[in-house]
């Protein structure tokens, strides 16, 4: 429960927020009277008063408007001078999300979140782990002639990331595998030959890597999850298509850190499962 403050302490912390306001947007009182749409003594007056009285709601809203602060702030009832609109927006973003293997976004959250633990569920099979004639496969329509120079690129990124002291926790449900490697759905068409180096260079990088790399497998029968990525305690991230609808509050992020550790502990198959699973279930023929 909120506590009750005394009239004039209120009255005082509203005029040293309004002042304080005016001086970080440069702001002199004649500006704010014609903005607000009062006499400029009656700014002045909320300046200098030492009485106990606040003006009245109308006034209070305006200058807070006109000031881009919120009228609880200059009030005393929130110590965060955003408005309700500033902190959604400052909260969740939305963020264009290039057809690329590894676009500028993507990786300077990795490196803002170098040395924290990383959780990622893919659309698909991670890029990150992924052989370059896979790459070439699944990229080639929409990078056409700088296909050689964007993977070249984007390998390098992919080693950065690889090598950013971050752990990584991947999570995917298993017929995002077994559809793989038996060139079904999505990598129909896909020649086997690409297929079985995919699964081989999976199975060594998920042993070269481990436990820094844990790659868990759900039962989407079970459980369910839209691709997502969680920086540690930084930022959590939700790709939805065109964009990536980004979350930067405690709450949200700790909701979805909740979401992709619910996962893990329903994996049918564990990190150290997997290389079981890729010898028996995967295999091409």
């Amino acid at each position: 429960m909120m506590e009750k403050a005394d009239k004039r302490l209120r009255a005082l912390l509203f005029r040293s927020r309004l002042g304080d306001a005016m001086r970080d947007r440069d702001v002199t009182q004649s500006a704010l009277a014609r903005r607000v749409g009062v006499d400029r003594s009656t700014i002045s007056q909320l300046l200098k008063s030492q009485g106990a009285r606040l003006p009245n709601a109308q006034v209070v809203a305006e200058c807070a408007a006109a000031l881009g602060v919120s009228a609880d702030w200059l009030l005393g009832l929130t110590d965060r001078p955003e408005t309700a609109a500033d902190i959604v927006a400052n909260s969740m973003s939305l963020t264009e999300a290039p057809r690329a293997l590894v676009d500028e976004q993507i990786f300077q959250w990795h490196k803002e979140a170098a040395g924290y633990k990383i959780r990622h569920v893919p659309a698909g099979l991670p890029d990150m782990l992924k052989t370059r004639a896979m790459l070439e496969w699944e990229y080639a329509p929409h990078l056409g002639r700088s296909t050689d120079q964007v993977i070249g690129a984007s390998e390098d990124r992919l080693e950065w990331m690889r090598g950013a002291q971050s752990d990584y926790e991947i999570a995917l449900p298993m017929y995002a595998l077994t559809s793989f490697a038996r060139g079904e759905g999505y990598y129909r068409g896909l020649d086997a030959d690409i297929r079985r180096g995919q699964i081989e260079h999976l199975l060594d990088v998920a042993q070269q890597l481990y436990p820094r790399l844990r790659l868990y497998l759900f039962d989407a029968r079970r459980v369910f999850s839209a691709p997502v990525t969680i920086f540690g305690p930084l930022l959590a991230v939700v790709y939805i298509g065109r964009n990536y609808m980004a979350f930067r509050d405690t709450e949200r992020v700790q909701v979805l850190t909740a979401h992709f550790d619910h996962l893990i502990r329903e994996a049918a198959v564990t990190a150290r499962k997997l290389p079981d699973f890729l010898n028996e279930e995967c295999q091409i023929r």
